[in-house]
């Protein structure tokens, strides 16, 4: 079975912790500090492979975790980085969050590399927090936590030119007839399952990238059948081509038929009708009345539209060529850059639990404390050294009310706030 869609979850690597060590040589009875920082925590990263062309994988593997960083060690030896974990899927592959369904990445281009999650960031040794007054830190920050996701990963074939029709009315037997394309060919009235693409060669010029998208029915944008695994193939196509049986060999209208994929087109994504197209009447060495009434019949019904008909014969070759120069000058009119996605959920912005705890609290006289989850996730992921880092923290300090809280417990200019191994002096 064809599988675009899949679900998983993805999960970086945690940062080191920072370590807490004292040098301890001969002759030197008290020496400093040094304990070394932890290792970064590896990445979850994406890239395009070209040899795949199927998400089967991802229904067999669902979980994927990067290696976390390693503790700092004594001599102020770094902790060893996690690895970086490489997640491999076909090219048109999209990324999206599980719950809300927006997108994170579009893997259309086929150097795409996207790093979905980062790993947490190392925490810094107990060598850094050495100050005249406090010569002898017992403490080191921790590494930043991992993140984590459930993301849906869905194939969305990049082609050109999309064919659309009823099952049977011909599209796999045009598709094989014009590219070098071999799709399985036979009187069926079930759907082919998987979408086929094949390249449009054509004397003086570069050709097009066409796709047989799988036969869609009445209902499929209700997600009738596998009418939405299917549909989705269709939102990266430039022009659609509708393929009828204009012979009505199976007592089929063409005009309803096309109609009827229209509505269903427009019920999934009404941007979809906006797509030039055209028609493609098929099976005309079938017709053996004088005068090609139903081709006369579709001309006037959809010609007026902007909607050009071409008669053809995928069997025989009878108006491809016509048919094909056709899209070919429309495709030249269009920007040929594959349809992308626009990033819409960004996994970077990441917000505290607002039910982590906190507290608060008057150690003694002048020293204050603040602890919990939440602050040492803050700290975690927040540059105190840089200006812009520090004024984060102070709007965090104030945000959370924790600055009217050590009010409340009657601090004043000059006492100290320590907060997991940092100390601050108090000025209102």
């Amino acid at each position: 079975m064809f599988a675009d869609r899949a679900k998983i979850f993805i999960k970086s690597g945690k940062g080191g912790d920072g370590h807490v060590s004292f040098r301890r040589e001969l002759y030197v009875p008290a020496g400093g500090p040094d304990g070394g920082d932890g290792g970064r925590g590896g990445d979850i990263i994406f890239v395009v492979d070209e040899g795949l062309n199927t998400l089967t994988d991802f229904r067999h593997v669902r979980k994927y975790v990067a290696t976390s960083g390693e503790e700092g060690g004594k001599k102020r030896q770094h902790g060893k980085d996690g690895e970086d974990l490489i997640i491999k899927v076909p090219l048109g592959t999209i990324i999206k969050e599980a719950e809300s369904g927006k997108v994170i990445a579009d893997m259309s281009k086929i150097d795409k590399k996207v790093t979905i999650l980062k790993g947490g960031r190392g925490g810094k040794g107990n060598m850094h927090y050495a100050t005249p007054t406090m010569q002898v830190p017992k403490y080191a920050q921790p590494g930043q936590s991992s993140k984590e996701l459930y993301v849906t990963l869905e194939l969305k074939v990049i082609a050109d030119v999309g064919l659309v029709g009823y099952p049977n009315v011909g599209k796999s037997t045009l598709l094989s007839r014009v590219t070098n394309a071999k799709p399985k060919i036979a009187n069926y009235h079930f759907t082919t399952l998987s979408p086929n693409l094949g390249v449009v060669d054509l004397d003086g010029s570069n050709g097009f990238v066409i796709a047989d998208i799988p036969g869609l029915i009445e209902g499929a944008a209700d997600g009738v059948g596998l009418g939405h695994e299917f549909l989705r193939h269709i939102e990266r196509t430039k022009v659609l081509i509708h393929v009828v049986d204009a012979a009505s060999t199976e007592g089929r209208d063409p005009i309803t038929d096309i109609n009827k994929i229209n509505e269903e087109l427009k019920a999934y994504n009404e941007n979809l009708l906006s797509r030039p197209q055209v028609i493609a009447a098929n099976k005309i060495d079938a017709i053996y009345s004088e005068e090609d009434s139903i081709i006369k019949t579709l001309k006037d019904e959809f010609e007026p539209k902007g909607i050009r008909v071409f008669p053809i014969s995928a069997v025989s070759g009878k108006g491809l060529k016509e048919l094909l120069y056709f899209v070919n000058d429309l495709l030249k009119t269009m920007d040929r850059e594959p349809v992308e996605f626009e990033q819409e959920y960004f996994p970077d912005e990441f917000n505290d639990n607002p039910d982590d705890p906190f507290t608060v609290l008057k150690i003694e006289d002048g020293v204050f404390s603040i602890e919990g989850p939440r602050i040492e996730k803050m700290l975690g992921y927040t540059n105190l050294e840089s200006e812009k880092g520090f004024m984060f923290f102070q709007k965090f300090m104030k945000d959370n009310k924790i600055l009217d809280m050590l009010v409340d417990l009657g601090i004043t200019d000059g006492d100290t706030v320590k907060i997991y191994g940092h100390e601050f002096d108090y000025y209102k």
